[in-house]
Parts: C-alpha cells; structure tokens; sequence
C-alpha cells in the first residue's frame, strides 16, 4: 500500500475518478427530468446525502468539510425537492471558505402543459467582507463585490409551449421578495421577479442543442444565467459537449463572467 501512495499509481486513479466525475456531470447538465412532459417520481419521500471531511497536518495545516443533502418528496400531482451544499474550509487556523447553498422547488402540476411553482433559494458566504473600507463613493461601490446573503422566495406559473419528440420548449415566470446583503451587513429586501426558459432541440439521432436560461430580477440588481450546449453522439462509444455559460450579476465590478466547456467520453 505504501508503494501505491509513493509511486502515485492510487494519487492518479482518484484524479482520473475526478476527472470522469466532473465530464459526467457536465454531460448530464443537458438532461432535465421534466423536459419532456411532467416527470413521474416514487411516491413518498426519497433522497441521499454526503458528507466529506479531510485534515492536514505539518508543514501545512488545513481542514476542509462538505456536505450535500438532496431530497424528494412526491405526492401525486404535486412534488417538492429540496437540496443543500455545505462548503467550509481553514487553513492555518483561519476560515477560508463558509459557503452555503440552498434550494427549495415545489411544482404543482394541472397537466401535461400548465403548472405552478414555488421557488426558494438561499445562498452565504460566511467571509464576505468591504475590499475597500476607505471608499470615497466615486465609481462602483466596492461592497458588491462580495455578498454576503443572497436569497429570494417566488411563486407563478410554468407553461409548456411546445413537447415534441425533436423540440420542448418549456418558460416560466413569477413573482416574489429578493433579500440581498453585502459584506458590511447592509441588507436590502424588496419585490423581485424570476423567469426562466428551458429550451430542447433534436437535429438528428445523434446531435441535439439545448439552451437554458435563468433570470432573477429587483431594484438592487439583474442577475442572470444562460448555457447554451451542444451535444453530439459519434458513435456509441463517443459522445461530446460543447456548452458556453455565461452569467451576468450587476452586484459584482465585473459584472459578465463567461465559461466555455469541452467535455469527451469514450468508453472501449
């Protein structure tokens, strides 16, 4: 065992395992449960959770723990999940990472095509803080880069416009309160508004384009998400995506953060 470790052989088997882990699920983020009609799940409550810890000592000290919570709850027409991540890290005896993220979806479903939902998310970070404690109130107001406690609780309705085999098109939009506090712990609470498109396209039997798109709206600040995708099966062995995600948020100096993603699998 003492081999293994020092040659590397089992360092490098767990990087693959990451590696595969994080093409998988870039992969899956092309699949919605609900995209082509309302998703059927097990009656009654389901769900898994995580939890990882790891500590060094030495000539470093550090300390990382994370969890992850995702349950289910299906009753008929009507489906809750709720899912949650914990992120905190120290080294050298000082935090430096307190991050939490938490969701609550509830949908309720007429039919095929018409149906309502509730939304609630909550998102810390525990280490934000003011960049700039001198600033004279000229330019961007550095505090929005960091925010502390991102949250908002919405409710409306969701429309199917098209289900087809080759094309859905899914949008929905509501209202609801936006909470938003800044690395001083100056908050602000007020009205905001949630739309949301999901788009499916099938070119062939082998290459398919989705576009998602997310996008949170109130007095204090814009935010939105789009990741457009495009993936391709080459054979049964090979498949790819291609996804460009871009995600906009007025709180931040930069507002426009951009990602483009490759991601190959191929099995033999």
């Amino acid at each position: 065992m003492a081999q293994v470790a020092i040659t590397g052989v089992e360092t490098l088997d767990d990087r693959i395992d990451d590696i595969e882990d994080d093409v998988r699920d870039d992969m899956q983020r092309a699949e919605d449960s609900a995209r082509f009609g309302n998703p059927e799940f097990r009656p009654g409550l389901s769900g898994s959770a995580s939890l990882g810890y790891s500590g060094k000592t030495g000539n470093n000290e550090s300390q990382d723990l994370t969890a992850g919570v995702r349950l289910r709850f299906a009753q008929g027409q009507f489906v809750q999940t709720l899912g949650a991540a914990l992120d905190f890290a120290e080294a050298n005896n000082e935090s430096t990472k307190e991050d939490v993220f938490v969701v609550y979806d509830a949908n309720y479903y007429f039919d095929q095509n018409f149906y309502g939902f509730v939304l609630g998310r909550l998102k810390t970070n525990g280490l934000a803080t003011n960049p700039d404690p001198d600033w004279d109130g000229e330019g961007d107001d550095p505090r929005l880069e960091n925010t502390r406690r991102d949250a908002f609780l919405g409710f409306g309705p969701g429309y199917r416009i098209v289900n087809t085999p080759d094309m859905t098109w899914r949008v929905q939009a509501g209202v609801g309160v936006s909470y938003l506090q800044d690395g001083l712990k100056n908050s602000e609470t007020e009205v905001g508004y949630l739309a949301a498109s999901r788009f499916f396209y099938r070119i062939n039997d082998n290459f398919f384009v989705t576009n998602d798109t997310d996008v949170l709206k109130s007095d204090t600040a814009l935010r939105a998400n789009n990741d457009l995708g495009l993936n391709v099966k080459m054979t049964d062995a090979f498949s790819t995506r291609v996804s460009y995600l871009t995600e906009y948020d007025e709180s931040r100096a930069i507002r426009t953060d951009n990602k483009l993603g490759v991601s190959l699998v191929f099995g033999f």
